[in-house]
């Protein structure tokens, strides 16, 4: 989700990827909220950090859920300057389908502020 939006409301100011610690699929649920507000989800897909290690530098490197935060490797995370954004991770909501939906478009509304303050600060 981080991802997306950042492409989206970054431009060609930064070049975003993202990347899980045990990565599956990109939740529909994602994709749907993100539809929703016209973000392009075509080129997501699920990616692990190792496929990022050692192969690229980050001029940043931001974890948004606490987890990552804890479990991240250390090479990974000394890339680029280091960022956290602890941001609720919509899967881990119980409840029924409305409560669900609620919860990702909550962390949708969420993670777009807090990207889009960050892009702010940036300038």
């Amino acid at each position: 989700m981080a991802e997306a939006l950042l492409r989206q409301r970054a431009g060609d100011r930064f070049e975003a990827y993202s990347a899980g610690l045990a990565p599956t699929t990109v939740s529909p649920l994602t994709l749907q909220v993100l539809e929703e507000i016209g973000v392009p989800t075509d080129a997501l897909h699920a990616k692990n950090v190792d496929d990022y290690l050692g192969k690229l530098h980050f001029g940043y490197v931001i974890t948004v859920c606490d987890y990552a935060e804890q479990h991240c490797p250390t090479a990974f995370l000394s890339m680029g300057q280091r960022l956290h954004w602890s941001i609720e991770d919509p899967l881990k909501v119980q409840g029924n389908e409305e409560e669900t939906v609620a919860a990702f478009r909550r962390t949708c509304v969420e993670t777009d502020l807090i990207i889009q303050t960050w892009l702010t600060e940036q300038l």
